[in-house]
């Protein structure tokens, strides 16, 4: 009698993991613990710069809806509702004219501070956890990783020491500029990318000189000849590529780094025309490259920035205003541990303290310059570059200690031409932070090779020089939370997705905190004028904000004083008006708004009863 088969199966026996297998990974192992110990030091610095962004943004955790940053609420509430409307392409729902702001006409992303790409590349934080985490996200993120990406370029590209890059890029990220801009002012700290744009043009330089020092080989072998066309043409397609992401991130620092890098190159150009002009055919070749190549990424958003619908074509700052005091460049910030409060007279508020270097680290500067000399091509350039940034910054006259002058500025042989005008002249300053650092390592990391005196001397001074300009936590208060009637849901009641809200008072660029329900709700709806850039100034100029509509002025007024206005006819025709222009389904009024009685009792005279749904009254109109 046969026994029966055993049971057809697809299923492969499991292998035995055998002595290859158990090498294999502990050789895996050693070469993680390897590369680990290798970089160890560079780890440790880059946690520390995290921590020390963590350490300067803490006031806004652990519930960063709940908190807004004291000196510059405003701006963060206009760029959670940037960061959200830049998520929605995750939902395929977004354009360079977005329609969720200023309705019925719009807003042109390209023309206002978007950080288009980083809301893009953060679009799941802000679905999954709302637009004031990715903000508390970013304030830290940009100032860490602006140090970290200048102490690679540092320890990379300078082969400096790692004390030296370490001293650097702490200034670089954490300078006073840099924590002053974090008031909101995301497009202006996401500088990370500006160490690798420095470097592809030093790597772009390198290859076009036929004359470059080859950096490993055999002995008697040290000079390469010829130009590197490989590397030129790989430095050019990565220039483009980085520039291009630097235009949807933030515009002004891309200016600042290309008008500083041709002070740069015209000063090497000038210093030695030995290597001008060797390098120049291959260095110029590579550059109409890159700038071909980033064109055709660029041409339609830089087209649709100053030409297309909503788009304006120059700056919405007065640069006479915006200059930097001459006597703030040695003080010291009030965001400084040695800075004091009277000096925050010297600028225009507490997210532009971009020069107050302090005059310590003005004389160090100065001696490490003058110590250097023109022992290093790189430390001239820095030098030269810093004195014409630090000049521009002064702006078209100068002011001393809140007192014009009558001294013209050399920012008036650049008033008035294109781009130009969308930079404040003060935030010139913020291009010395990284050139002043530059001058630091290349004076600490020369002293550390040294033998004598200045091996010790150099880094204390520098060391002393940076302790006053040591950052304090940006202080961070509480918010009124946006009303039970957005985030419960309970707006659909009112108006579908993608209809008009008309919260009151109406959101306007001193008074943008109902912009705070359209981030909450993932602006699912639209809202009616806001904060924002437009072509609203004189003959179509660039202005903040739309023009207020009667109806939206009268409940402004009601709101400020709280006195009820006569309402007649022509107040009811002129609202409903109003309310056929911005398309409008729906009126809203949160519990908790300034006056909200006053504001009732008015919007019944002009729309009638009101409903109630959570904690608002509503008006279906």
């Amino acid at each position: 009698m046969s026994s029966a088969a055993p049971p057809a199966t697809d299923a492969v026996p499991e292998r035995i993991p055998g002595p290859a297998d158990r090498t294999a990974r502990r050789l895996r192992a050693a070469r993680i613990r390897a590369a680990l110990g290798r970089h160890r030091t560079d780890l440790a610095v880059a946690l520390f710069f995290a921590v020390s962004a963590g350490w300067l943004t803490h006031e806004l955790w652990p519930d960063p809806g709940a908190r807004t940053l004291a000196l510059n609420p405003a701006d963060q509430t206009l760029y959670e509702w940037f960061l959200t409307i830049d998520a929605r392409a995750l939902l395929g729902d977004f354009g360079l004219l977005t329609d969720r702001l200023n309705a019925p006409e719009g807003v042109n992303l390209m023309a206002n501070t978007s950080v288009i790409a980083l809301g893009i590349v953060l679009a799941p934080v802000t679905l999954l956890l709302g637009a004031p985490v990715t903000f508390a996200l970013l304030a830290a993120a940009n100032v860490a990783g602006t140090a970290v990406a200048w102490y690679l370029f540092f320890t990379r590209v300078l082969r400096a020491r790692r004390l030296a890059a370490g001293l650097g890029a702490g200034l670089c990220g954490f300078g006073p500029g840099m924590v002053s801009q974090t008031n909101s002012h995301l497009h202006m700290t996401a500088q990370w990318l500006v160490p690798v744009i420095v470097w592809l043009v030093v790597r772009l330089l390198r290859a076009a000189d036929p004359r470059r020092l080859r950096a490993a080989g055999p002995p008697g072998r040290g000079l390469r000849t010829g130009a590197d066309r490989r590397r030129i043409v790989s430095s050019a397609v990565g220039l483009a590529g980085t520039v291009s992401a630097q235009v949807f991130i933030g515009e002004e620092v891309l200016f600042l780094a290309a008008l500083t890098l041709l002070v740069m190159a015209v000063t090497c150009a000038a210093a030695d025309r030995d290597l001008a002009r060797r390098a120049l055919p291959g260095f110029a070749g590579g550059l109409a490259l890159a700038t071909g190549l980033a064109l055709l990424v660029l041409a339609y958003p830089l087209w649709f920035q100053f030409a297309g619908p909503q788009g304006v074509a120059d700056g919405v700052f007065n640069p006479r205003h915006f200059s930097a005091d001459l006597r703030s460049w040695w003080a010291i910030s009030p965001l400084s541990v040695a800075g004091s409060e009277n000096s925050a007279t010297l600028t225009t508020g507490p997210a532009e303290y971009n020069t107050f270097l302090g005059w310590p680290l003005l004389l160090v500067t100065a001696g490490c310059a003058v110590w250097l000399g023109r022992r290093r091509l790189a430390a001239l350039a820095c030098t030269v570059a810093a004195l014409v940034m630090a000049a521009l910054a002064l702006g078209p006259a100068v002011v001393l200690g809140g007192t014009r002058t009558g001294l013209p500025g050399p920012y008036v042989l650049l008033a008035g031409l294109p781009v130009v005008d969308g930079a404040l002249p003060m935030r010139f300053a913020l291009a010395v932070l990284p050139l002043v650092g530059a001058l630091l390592v290349l004076a600490v990391d020369r002293a550390l090779r040294s033998t004598g005196l200045a091996r010790r001397l150099v880094p204390a001074a520098v060391g002393v020089a940076l302790l006053p300009l040591a950052p304090t936590p940006l202080p961070a208060i509480e918010r009124p939370p946006v009303p039970e009637f957005v985030t419960g849901g309970h707006w659909r009641e009112c108006v579908e997705p993608g209809g008009v809200l008309v919260p009151v008072p109406l959101p306007s660029p001193k008074d943008p905190w109902p912009m705070r329900w359209a981030a909450a709700a993932d602006a699912a709806f639209r809202l009616p004028e806001g904060f924002f850039i437009g072509p609203y100034g004189r003959r179509g100029t660039a202005a903040f904000g739309a023009y207020p509509r009667p109806t939206s002025r009268l409940l402004a007024e009601v709101a400020r004083r709280g006195e009820r206005p006569v309402i007649g006819n022509e107040e009811r025709r002129q609202a409903a008006r109003d309310m056929e222009f911005w398309n409008a389904s729906c009126v809203a009024l949160a519990d908790g708004t300034p006056h909200a009685e006053s504001l009732r009792i008015t919007l019944e005279q002009l729309y009638g009863p009101a409903t109630r749904i959570a904690d608002a009254w509503i008006w279906r109109v």
